[in-house]
């Protein structure tokens, strides 16, 4: 395959989960802090394709490919904290310390997401789990890009 395409289809697969993410926050699945994290490599990966699509070499693939792991990355980690495997953050999952303050039946403010709780899940993979498998099969596709001979 041509260089050129092969970064259309990562940076266009980047743009497919981003686009993903938002759907499902439109239909009521809000993010936690995690889900978000996951979000912005996906968006500097959109960003790097475009430049790249402009720009000859090897480096901006790559560069692509490390955005892509970032979010796999996040997203096993993110995955990780779902299922109990490690802890989270302490600011966004059930084990959150911290003194409590204020009027505590008030409903005015920002809903917290916890980021240790599954909202939505597939054949038993939440959302986090998704974005790492097809952000892994991005990162392959963003070094063949990488391996092209311009």
């Amino acid at each position: 395959m041509m260089r050129n395409t092969l970064i259309l289809i990562a940076a266009g697969g980047s743009a497919l989960l981003l686009a993903g993410a938002f759907i499902f926050q439109f239909f009521g699945y809000l993010p936690c802090a995690m889900c978000l994290w996951q979000r912005w490599p996906h968006a500097a990966a959109i960003v790097i394709g475009l430049v790249a699509l402009a720009l000859p070499g090897r480096a901006l693939p790559l560069l692509g490919a490390l955005a892509t792991a970032t979010t796999a990355g996040i997203g096993v980690f993110h995955t990780g904290v779902e299922k109990g495997w490690w802890p989270g953050p302490a600011s966004c999952t059930g084990g959150g310390g911290g003194a409590l303050s204020g009027d505590l039946l008030s409903t005015d403010g920002p809903r917290l997401i916890m980021c240790d709780q599954v909202s939505w899940e597939l054949f038993s993979l939440s959302m986090a789990s998704w974005n790492a498998l097809f952000s892994a099969a991005l990162i392959i596709v963003w070094i063949a890009a990488a391996r092209v001979r311009t």
